[in-house]
């Protein structure tokens, strides 16, 4: 698990391909303190797992699956990345919930300066997605732990601050270019949840279905929807 708070912004060194599958070489410093064969690193907010390391370097691979539905498949040697270990047990808690499981790449509609911050706008590659996005709720954009601005049927935005932009790669990101998208955990569990209303029980012949009392009503009365 990840907290969305960038560590620091390393570099793609090299790129290994085969059909969809691709081993990385990335460049850090910070991360790889006290890393170990096995750990989890957030690049762009993907979760990928050190397969090897040394001094200034570590390998990850990235199967066809991630490929596919990130935008780790469009880097190039030297790209610029943003870079999170996995939270240590007892850390600070500083932005969210991120499993660094995308659920789609967005597009950057458009970035205009509103006094010291810098507002960005989105849109989704899978409109789906859009019911998870709320206004004032959390939202992961390559990694980085956000609040949501706005949100519509088609778009998001979000507002940046001086620090979070000179600490990670959105300070390059021009209208046009892709991001990855986490949506916040939460909204997709309570979905998950309320698809099953009514149905517990019911499996495995363990008798009669018996009602939930988690609805919708509920989830409306005390503040969640």
């Amino acid at each position: 698990m990840f907290t969305g708070l960038i560590e620091e912004v390393g570099r793609l060194r090299r790129v290994a391909r085969q059909g969809q599958a691709m081993i990385l070489v990335l460049e850090g410093s910070r991360v790889l303190k006290g890393v170990q064969i096995g750990d989890s690193i957030s690049v762009n907010g993907v979760c990928l797992t050190v397969v090897a390391y040394d001094d200034s370097t570590f390998t990850v691979d990235v199967m066809p699956e991630t490929f596919r539905h990130t935008t780790l498949s469009s880097l190039k040697p030297g790209a610029p990345v943003n870079l999170e270990r996995a939270m240590a047990a007892g850390g600070r808690f500083g932005g969210h919930i991120v499993q660094g499981h995308v659920d789609t790449t967005a597009v950057i509609l458009s970035r205009a300066a509103e006094d010291n911050a810098v507002v960005f706008r989105f849109s989704p590659h899978d409109p789906n997605t859009l019911k998870y996005i709320v206004p004032k709720g959390s939202i992961t954009v390559d990694g980085i732990s956000l609040t949501v601005v706005e949100a519509t049927e088609a778009e998001f935005s979000v507002s940046i601050i001086p620090h979070t932009l000179a600490e990670t790669i959105l300070q390059h990101k021009t209208p046009g270019d892709a991001v990855n998208i986490e949506c916040d955990v939460l909204g997709k569990y309570v979905e998950r949840l309320l698809a099953f209303r009514g149905h517990e029980g019911a499996a495995g012949g363990r008798g009669q279905a018996s009602a939930s009392r988690l609805t919708a009503t509920f989830l409306a009365e005390n503040g969640f929807l």
